[in-house]
């Protein structure tokens, strides 16, 4: 009897331990796709403005604006985030997406 006990345990383990993987897979994939497409859609908001001297001026503003996620807002980023939402008033970003575009191009 005891070894009948064994394998059931070992089943047990072995299939509990692959849908707790299967979902931590599952959660990862959503949260990296919806990262990479907020990503996406700002960066290609941004590949206009790459040689922009109002947005190359603000790169070190928006580095603390990320660093501090939020809480520092330079003068150079307010007119950079000012800029882009003039050429681009259909944008839908806030303005950490932007300051990380800003910040990978």
């Amino acid at each position: 009897m005891y070894p009948v006990r064994l394998f059931t345990l070992t089943a047990l383990l072995l299939t509990g331990g692959s849908a707790m993987a299967t979902s931590f897979v599952g959660t990862t994939d959503a949260i990296g796709n919806s990262l990479a497409g907020t990503a996406e859609a700002s960066s290609d908001a941004t590949s206009s403005l790459r040689d922009d001297k109002v947005v190359l001026a603000a790169r070190d503003d928006a580095a603390s604006f990320v660093a501090s996620l939020g809480a520092i807002r330079g003068a150079h980023l307010e007119a950079a985030l000012l800029h882009i939402r003039r050429q681009q008033p259909d944008l839908q970003a806030d303005d950490l997406q932007l300051a990380r575009a800003i910040l990978s191009r």
